[in-house]
């Protein structure tokens, strides 16, 4: 479960080493990131350090590949990207839960690509010049790309995440209309301008330390808030329409062992995520775009709920992407 201040540091940055042994390549694409080394960990699953331009650094990204699946392929697959929460890695969807298993009885390519340590699925704004970090362009412009050129990637898409990752899946897809056919957050923050929000995260990022610019990212709430807008979920609710949209968190948030009958303290990680979420289905509601919810009675801000939500609505998006 993630604690109080490991979840303030996911919320304010998402709303705030080559691989050594491997195949070494040179594959590039329009936008200049090229993969600079392969890894096998086993025979369907592939681990990539890309070079990127946009994150001016080497990134990892780990495939999950069908039955079938070679680069010389006529066909393409479709792919699921899985977002990681922001005090995870890349692979945390591969060690947390059997999204191995699930995936292997369908084909689709799994997609898990590094998000950062509180990366927060965003190009920063860094006072409006731009430049490095930026997750956004260096997930869906060169890394897929590279994918699609070079991994047989087709283009039908979703985007699944959990905590922070929840959050990024659902603002890629509204700042991208139509490249994801589904897209799924389980407990994630919905939205980042409902009352109090703006405060929450920019207190989350001050404690990451004395040398954190919490402006660095998104500017100040109020004097850029267009720039906040333009990430935050409420606010481009309606370019969702047309894609399939999953939502899950707990209405009430649980701390403690849940075997344990004294686990009855608020977690406020849960407790934050149901209520930025309500602003969000509200906005959904109003624009009349459908969405498929699982608001349960109570829970924790951990990977057990997210393993079931996974399969909760995974039969959802692989008939979404029509695999």
């Amino acid at each position: 479960m993630e604690t109080r201040r490991t979840f303030c540091r996911t919320a304010i940055l998402s709303t705030g080493a080559a691989l050594g042994g491997g195949l070494l390549t040179d594959t590039a694409d329009a936008a200049g990131a090229r993969v600079v080394a392969e890894k096998r960990i086993n025979a369907r699953t592939l681990d990539l350090t890309v070079a990127s331009r946009a994150m001016r650094r080497n990134v990892r990204v780990r495939l999950l590949l069908p039955r079938g699946w070679s680069r010389k392929a006529r066909r393409t697959w479709p792919t699921v990207w899985a977002l990681h929460g922001g005090n995870d890695r890349y692979d945390a969807w591969y060690r947390r839960t059997d999204i191995e298993r699930l995936a292997a009885r369908h084909q689709v390519i799994v997609v898990m690509p590094e998000g950062g340590y509180a990366g927060g699925y965003t190009d920063w704004w860094n006072y409006g010049r731009g430049g490095s970090p930026a997750w956004e362009t260096f997930h869906l412009t060169e890394l897929r790309g590279l994918l699609e050129a070079r991994y047989r990637a087709g283009r039908r898409r979703a985007v699944i995440g959990q905590s922070s990752g929840g959050y990024g899946a659902l603002i890629y897809a509204a700042r991208h209309p139509g490249m994801f056919r589904f897209a799924a957050s389980y407990s994630g923050f919905c939205s980042t301008l409902s009352p109090g929000v703006p405060e929450v995260l920019m207190t989350g990022l001050s404690g990451l330390g004395p040398f954190v610019d919490k402006n660095a990212m998104w500017g100040h709430p109020i004097f850029q808030r267009n720039v906040w807008a333009a990430h935050d979920p409420v606010t481009q609710a309606a370019r969702l329409r047309g894609t399939r949209l999953y939502v899950s968190v707990a209405r009430k948030g649980l701390k403690g062992p849940l075997d344990r009958p004294d686990a009855q303290a608020v977690d406020p990680a849960e407790e934050f995520c149901h209520y930025t979420t309500v602003p969000f289905l509200n906005r959904l509601r109003k624009l009349r775009i459908p969405v498929t919810t699982h608001l349960y009675a109570k829970g924790t801000h951990s990977w057990a709920y997210w393993q079931y939500e996974l399969h909760r609505s995974w039969p959802l998006m692989m008939k979404a992407l029509g695999a």
